[in-house]
Protein backbone atom coordinates (compact mmCIF):
# COMPACT_ATOMS: atom_id res chain seq x y z
CA UNK A 1 0.00 0.00 0.00
CA UNK A 2 1.30 3.44 -0.91
CA UNK A 3 2.16 5.83 1.92
CA UNK A 4 -0.21 8.46 0.47
CA UNK A 5 -3.11 5.99 0.50
CA UNK A 6 -2.32 5.02 4.09
CA UNK A 7 -2.47 8.68 5.15
CA UNK A 8 -5.82 9.10 3.39
CA UNK A 9 -7.25 5.95 5.04
CA UNK A 10 -6.11 7.13 8.47
CA UNK A 11 -7.71 10.53 7.82
CA UNK A 12 -11.03 8.88 6.86
CA UNK A 13 -10.94 6.64 9.95
CA UNK A 14 -10.20 9.72 12.07
CA UNK A 15 -13.14 11.61 10.60
CA UNK A 16 -15.47 8.66 11.26
CA UNK A 17 -14.14 8.44 14.84
CA UNK A 18 -14.79 12.18 15.26
CA UNK A 19 -18.44 11.66 14.30
CA UNK A 20 -18.80 8.58 16.52
CA UNK A 21 -17.53 10.65 19.47
CA UNK A 22 -19.81 13.61 18.69
CA UNK A 23 -23.08 11.82 17.87
CA UNK A 24 -24.24 10.69 21.36
CA UNK A 25 -23.55 14.14 22.82
CA UNK A 26 -25.45 15.77 19.98
CA UNK A 27 -28.47 13.53 20.67
CA UNK A 28 -28.39 14.22 24.41
CA UNK A 29 -28.01 17.97 23.88
CA UNK A 30 -31.32 18.12 22.02
CA UNK A 31 -33.10 17.08 25.22
CA UNK A 32 -31.74 19.97 27.33
CA UNK A 33 -33.59 23.27 27.08
CA UNK A 34 -31.69 26.29 25.71
CA UNK A 35 -32.03 29.41 27.85
CA UNK A 36 -29.72 31.89 26.06
CA UNK A 37 -27.74 32.35 22.88
CA UNK A 38 -28.39 30.94 19.46
CA UNK A 39 -26.98 30.80 16.00
CA UNK A 40 -25.87 34.02 14.35
CA UNK A 41 -24.74 34.54 10.77
CA UNK A 42 -21.07 34.66 11.83
CA UNK A 43 -21.57 31.46 13.82
CA UNK A 44 -23.02 29.79 10.72
CA UNK A 45 -20.11 31.01 8.57
CA UNK A 46 -17.59 29.74 11.14
CA UNK A 47 -19.21 26.31 11.39
CA UNK A 48 -19.53 26.06 7.60
CA UNK A 49 -15.85 27.03 7.18
CA UNK A 50 -14.77 24.36 9.65
CA UNK A 51 -16.95 21.75 7.95
CA UNK A 52 -15.64 22.73 4.53
CA UNK A 53 -11.98 22.72 5.60
CA UNK A 54 -11.97 19.73 7.93
CA UNK A 55 -14.37 17.42 6.09
CA UNK A 56 -15.82 18.41 2.70
CA UNK A 57 -12.78 19.67 0.80
CA UNK A 58 -10.38 16.97 2.08
CA UNK A 59 -13.10 14.33 1.63
CA UNK A 60 -13.52 15.43 -1.98
CA UNK A 61 -9.75 15.17 -2.46
CA UNK A 62 -9.60 11.69 -0.93
CA UNK A 63 -12.52 10.52 -3.11
CA UNK A 64 -11.39 12.09 -6.40
CA UNK A 65 -7.72 13.08 -6.17
CA UNK A 66 -8.66 16.63 -7.19
CA UNK A 67 -6.77 19.00 -7.20
CA UNK A 68 -3.94 16.70 -8.27
CA UNK A 69 -1.78 19.69 -9.27
CA UNK A 70 -1.37 20.47 -5.55
CA UNK A 71 -0.11 16.98 -4.64
CA UNK A 72 3.29 16.55 -3.01
CA UNK A 73 5.20 13.39 -2.11
CA UNK A 74 3.97 11.57 0.99
CA UNK A 75 6.45 10.26 3.52
CA UNK A 76 6.27 7.69 6.30
CA UNK A 77 7.34 10.25 8.93
CA UNK A 78 4.60 12.65 7.80
CA UNK A 79 1.88 10.00 8.03
CA UNK A 80 3.20 8.80 11.41
CA UNK A 81 3.28 12.34 12.79
CA UNK A 82 -0.15 13.12 11.33
CA UNK A 83 -1.57 9.98 12.93
CA UNK A 84 -0.20 10.91 16.36
CA UNK A 85 -1.50 14.49 16.09
CA UNK A 86 -4.93 13.40 14.82
CA UNK A 87 -5.26 10.78 17.58
CA UNK A 88 -4.33 13.43 20.15
CA UNK A 89 -7.03 15.68 18.70
CA UNK A 90 -9.62 12.93 19.01
CA UNK A 91 -8.62 12.23 22.61
CA UNK A 92 -8.97 15.93 23.55
CA UNK A 93 -12.25 16.10 21.61
CA UNK A 94 -13.64 13.11 23.54
CA UNK A 95 -12.47 14.41 26.92
CA UNK A 96 -13.95 17.85 26.18
CA UNK A 97 -17.35 16.37 25.38
CA UNK A 98 -17.21 14.11 28.43
CA UNK A 99 -16.45 17.00 30.78
CA UNK A 100 -19.05 19.32 29.24
CA UNK A 101 -21.78 16.70 29.40
CA UNK A 102 -25.19 18.37 29.30
CA UNK A 103 -23.58 21.83 28.82
CA UNK A 104 -22.36 20.96 25.32
CA UNK A 105 -23.87 22.67 22.29
CA UNK A 106 -22.80 22.92 18.66
CA UNK A 107 -23.78 26.61 18.59
CA UNK A 108 -23.23 29.37 21.13
CA UNK A 109 -25.94 28.51 23.63
CA UNK A 110 -26.45 28.41 27.36
CA UNK A 111 -28.36 25.33 28.47
CA UNK A 112 -30.73 24.99 31.38
CA UNK A 113 -28.76 24.66 34.67
CA UNK A 114 -25.56 25.59 32.79
CA UNK A 115 -22.49 25.52 35.00
CA UNK A 116 -18.81 26.27 34.65
CA UNK A 117 -16.73 23.24 33.70
CA UNK A 118 -13.12 23.48 34.87
CA UNK A 119 -12.05 19.82 35.14
CA UNK A 120 -10.18 17.58 32.71
CA UNK A 121 -8.83 19.53 29.73
CA UNK A 122 -10.78 22.57 30.95
CA UNK A 123 -8.38 22.81 33.88
CA UNK A 124 -5.64 23.78 31.40
CA UNK A 125 -7.48 25.72 28.68
CA UNK A 126 -10.87 27.39 28.33
CA UNK A 127 -11.55 26.01 24.86
CA UNK A 128 -10.08 22.51 24.48
CA UNK A 129 -12.56 21.69 21.73
CA UNK A 130 -10.95 24.41 19.61
CA UNK A 131 -7.58 22.92 20.54
CA UNK A 132 -8.81 19.59 19.19
CA UNK A 133 -9.94 21.22 15.92
CA UNK A 134 -6.56 22.90 15.56
CA UNK A 135 -4.82 19.55 16.08
CA UNK A 136 -7.18 17.87 13.62
CA UNK A 137 -6.26 20.46 11.02
CA UNK A 138 -2.57 19.99 11.74
CA UNK A 139 -2.91 16.21 11.58
CA UNK A 140 -4.76 16.57 8.27
CA UNK A 141 -1.88 18.66 6.91
CA UNK A 142 0.54 15.79 7.59
CA UNK A 143 -1.81 12.96 6.54
CA UNK A 144 -2.98 14.28 3.17
CA UNK A 145 -0.23 14.81 0.58
CA UNK A 146 -1.96 17.75 -1.08
CA UNK A 147 -1.32 21.40 -0.29
CA UNK A 148 -4.96 22.46 -0.79
CA UNK A 149 -6.68 19.57 1.03
CA UNK A 150 -3.97 19.44 3.67
CA UNK A 151 -4.06 23.09 4.71
CA UNK A 152 -7.83 23.54 4.37
CA UNK A 153 -8.37 22.15 7.87
CA UNK A 154 -6.19 24.81 9.47
CA UNK A 155 -7.96 27.52 7.48
CA UNK A 156 -11.37 26.16 8.48
CA UNK A 157 -10.31 26.02 12.12
CA UNK A 158 -8.99 29.60 11.99
CA UNK A 159 -12.27 30.90 10.56
CA UNK A 160 -14.32 29.12 13.22
CA UNK A 161 -12.06 30.23 16.04
CA UNK A 162 -11.81 33.87 14.98
CA UNK A 163 -15.55 34.21 14.38
CA UNK A 164 -16.66 32.54 17.61
CA UNK A 165 -14.24 32.62 20.53
CA UNK A 166 -14.74 36.26 21.57
CA UNK A 167 -18.54 35.91 21.36
CA UNK A 168 -18.41 32.68 23.32
CA UNK A 169 -16.37 34.27 26.09
CA UNK A 170 -18.68 37.31 26.25
CA UNK A 171 -21.67 34.99 26.53
CA UNK A 172 -20.03 33.04 29.35
CA UNK A 173 -19.15 36.26 31.18
CA UNK A 174 -22.73 37.51 30.86
CA UNK A 175 -24.15 34.26 32.22
CA UNK A 176 -21.52 33.16 34.75
CA UNK A 177 -20.07 36.57 35.74
CA UNK A 178 -17.16 36.67 38.16
CA UNK A 179 -16.93 32.89 38.26
CA UNK A 180 -15.98 32.86 34.58
CA UNK A 181 -13.78 35.97 34.94
CA UNK A 182 -11.75 34.17 37.65
CA UNK A 183 -11.55 31.11 35.41
CA UNK A 184 -10.24 33.29 32.56
CA UNK A 185 -7.48 34.64 34.81
CA UNK A 186 -6.15 31.18 35.66
CA UNK A 187 -6.41 29.54 32.21
CA UNK A 188 -5.36 30.25 28.63
CA UNK A 189 -7.61 30.00 25.59
CA UNK A 190 -6.32 27.01 23.60
CA UNK A 191 -2.61 26.46 24.47
CA UNK A 192 -1.77 25.67 28.10
CA UNK A 193 0.46 28.39 29.61
CA UNK A 194 0.81 30.22 26.24
CA UNK A 195 -2.43 31.50 24.67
Amino acid sequence: MAVASLGEIIWVIGLVAWYVIRYPFERRARRVRIVAGGRSSSDTVGLASALLGLAILPGFYVATGIPAAADHPASVWSVALGTIIFCSALWIFRMSHKELGRNWSITLEIRERHELVSAGPYALVRHPMYTSFLLMGLGQLFLLPNWVAGISGLIGFAALFLLRVDKEERMMLENLGSQYRDYMERTKRIFPYLY
